[in-house]
């Protein structure tokens, strides 16, 4: 087990998280968000062995990230894909979280 590159960065009331997981299917993904933490888990299987195998790299392999997101996120509201072994998730930020400008009276 071990970690993958992640990018965490904020644009427009959103968090947007870019997640390297190539060789990964979308099933194989698994995507929690606990309060602020998000935790990030891709396993693969051994593949099926079928005739004689002359050479025999690729096994089963799990790897996790979890950490702690910057700012509250609204879990209902939260869209994930992958493409071209990247996971992107797009999370908008609550109400309570964004920026607001304090006038002065």
């Amino acid at each position: 087990e071990f970690g993958y590159p992640v990018d965490v960065r904020e644009e427009e009331g959103k968090l947007l998280v870019d997640a390297e997981l190539p060789g990964f299917k979308a099933d194989e993904i698994d995507i929690q968000l606990d309060q602020n933490m998000l935790r990030i888990v891709a396993e693969r299987k051994e593949p099926e062995k079928k005739g004689t195998q002359h050479l025999h790299e690729r096994r089963y392999t799990r790897v996790e990230r979890a950490f702690t997101l910057p700012c509250p996120v609204d879990s209902s509201k939260v869209q994930a894909h992958l493409s071209d072994g990247v996971l992107h998730l797009e999370m908008p930020q609550t109400e309570e979280s964004r920026p607001r400008k304090i006038e002065i009276k």
